[in-house]
């Protein structure tokens, strides 16, 4: 619902229209590769779960005891109510209803709450998609799906190509691509300290192609510069990562505005 327009941005933890219904329905269609998943790990937003589950469906018809796992890493990077999830009750209480198979095994109270970890912050962002990688990469699948958010992914994938086209992502809505994991041990696009451990993703040559791309990816110095515009684009589209950064240029444009005066 919020991707109507950022007027709502407001809703908290919005779920899917139907028109994001029909989405997954040709994401399902279109998606080559059900009988090989061996994972889907999700968001716990309510609209990454019903994603999962309809754009995965013949996954869990050939697998009726598999389930999708929720992982509160994956969670959206800004702490507007539309990028914050519901509290681990509710959302129990809402798969319990819907009959949705779901691990949330790794969801505990206040999952939801943007400090620490998952607070609204290129840090912690940084290191969390960091650490998010490092879990896949040690997981004992071979094939994995992960259904997560447009900003987050670019963290995600160290990938920043084309990061303005749509309103804070790159990625349109459904939209699948592959990677693989590289041998190559990076430092942080943006000079965060990971303390020499990462775990980073190539794009399939398959996958760029597929999507118009050349099948080469850009390289890690070109990334540090897209990176960089990628971020300053984030902000000419208007988008910060937490209200108190909107309260606050609001503020100061009301203080330009009384000076004007």
């Amino acid at each position: 619902m919020h991707n109507l327009s950022l007027e709502f941005s407001h809703i908290p933890d919005p779920t899917i229209t139907e028109k994001g219904i029909e989405q997954c329905q040709e994401l399902q269609r279109d998606f080559p590769r059900h009988a090989h998943v061996d994972l889907v790990v999700s968001s716990p937003f309510r609209r990454t779960l019903y994603t999962a589950l309809k754009g995965f469906e013949p996954v869990f018809t050939a697998h009726p005891d598999r389930t999708i796992l929720l992982h509160p890493d994956l969670q959206e990077i800004s702490d507007f109510p539309c990028d914050v999830g519901s509290e681990r009750g509710a959302l129990e209480s809402e798969i319990r209803d819907n009959k949705v198979p779901v691990d949330m095994s790794l969801v505990s109270d206040g999952w939801q709450l943007k400090r620490g970890r998952h607070a609204p912050n290129r840090e912690a962002i940084t290191l969390r998609a960091r650490d998010m990688r490092s879990w896949l990469r040690d997981r004992p699948e071979k094939e994995i799906v992960v259904v997560t958010h447009g900003g987050l992914l670019h963290y995600m994938t160290e990938d920043w190509e084309d990061n303005c086209r749509c309103t804070g992502t790159g990625w349109m809505n459904t939209e699948y691509r592959t990677y693989r994991f590289t041998d190559e041990v990076y430092d942080d696009l943006g000079g965060i300290d990971l303390q020499g451990h990462n775990a980073s993703l190539v794009e399939t040559e398959e996958s760029r192609v597929r999507r118009g791309k050349s099948p080469n990816p850009p390289t890690r110095e070109e990334q540090r510069t897209l990176y960089k515009l990628g971020l300053e684009g984030w902000v000419a589209q208007g988008l910060c990562m937490n209200v108190a950064q909107l309260e606050e240029g609001e503020k100061n444009r009301a203080a330009l505005d009384e000076d004007k005066i």
